[in-house]
């Protein structure tokens, strides 16, 4: 099973952010955190390294859905994506999303199968409009 959902952009890293969080809202999903990894550890460790941000996306029915089925979900949500640029080409971004069967996979909860599917339905949907938006 893959890991993530992926998608890749060639815009700034700034516009990448702007869409991604725009696309996500859009299938249901609000921001509840935002982690500047390339901030983060230049500010503690002196560490140098590329845009990398992760988002944690929420959608509130789909984990009020996963949470009555199993309360321990809440270790395995939001549902992070991550918005990167590539270390080995600067001129591209790319936006992965946590593949929501991991729940699945990990809780060994065939109940989470149907919120899963309908996450990573809402996950490629907005997606695919990162890649219909191209610049």
């Amino acid at each position: 099973m893959n890991l993530a959902l992926s998608t890749t952009l060639h815009t700034d890293f700034d516009d990448a952010i702007e869409r991604t969080r725009t696309a996500l809202a859009e299938q249901g999903f609000g921001i509840l955190t935002d982690i500047d990894m390339q901030a983060t550890l230049k500010a503690k460790f002196g560490h140098d390294m590329e845009d990398y941000r992760i988002l944690g996306a929420c959608n509130p029915p789909l984990a009020h859905r996963a949470v009555d089925i199993d309360r321990q979900i809440g270790l395995l949500l939001p549902c992070n994506v991550v918005v990167r640029r590539d270390p080995t080409d600067p001129g591209t971004i790319i936006v992965d999303a946590m593949n929501p069967q991991l729940m699945v996979q990990v809780t060994d909860q065939p109940a989470l199968g149907p919120v899963a599917d309908e996450a990573a339905t809402r996950l490629r949907a907005a997606l695919a409009t990162l890649d219909s938006t191209r610049s």
